[in-house]
């Protein structure tokens, strides 16, 4: 694999260079030979309205695909009327970084993504837990659930990640994130 090689010999160049200036402690040159190679993240999601299902590499060596930015916020549409908008991409972030705590197997499950105004104010007329002015308006927010990992579980992981809003909905089965401030209900 020459560019793990690569990464090797850059990261022990930049040790070399440290190391002129004085000694590195053993457990400093462990953790940066241990830190990640850049590599792809990935999300897998089904989509409940749709049956459709999706897996991507939504970033590169660091950096979002654009393409695949598209085809997350086609794939997260608004579930009555089909409308899209441009994802949050640390909504993204935030499912793979849930994904990757959890050790998690299986796709996740997607209730909610995109809502569109006219779609929200019709939620929110049969629905009082439907904000008025939504995350999920703003491309910032996914009702999820995920198979093989119990909702509290996702819950307490998402909170712990303190990367937004952690809504938790067990009656409903799924958990709301979104990429707002920290807060949770």
């Amino acid at each position: 694999m020459p560019h793990c090689r690569r990464e090797f010999l850059r990261r022990l160049a930049g040790l070399t260079v440290v190391s002129a200036v004085g000694s590195i402690a053993p457990h400093v040159v462990a953790e940066a030979l241990a830190s990640p190679v850049p590599r792809k993240r990935v999300l897998v999601l089904e989509n409940l309205h749709t049956g459709k299902r999706l897996e991507v590499a939504y970033a590169v060596n660091g950096r979002y695909t654009p393409e695949a930015l598209k085809t997350l916020s086609q794939f997260l549409r608004d579930p009555i009327n089909g409308a899209t908008t441009r994802m949050d991409p640390r909504l993204f972030d935030l499912l793979h970084t849930l994904w990757v705590r959890l050790g998690a197997k299986r796709p996740y499950q997607v209730i909610c993504g995109y809502r569109s105004p006219s779609t929200n104010a019709l939620m929110r007329r049969k629905s009082r837990g439907v904000a008025s002015n939504s995350y999920h308006m703003r491309g910032k927010a996914v009702d999820v659930c995920l198979p093989g990992v119990s909702l509290s579980r996702l819950r307490d992981v998402a909170l712990a990640a303190r990367m937004g809003g952690v809504g938790f909905y067990p009656r409903d089965g799924f958990v709301h994130l979104d990429t707002g401030p920290v807060r949770h209900w």
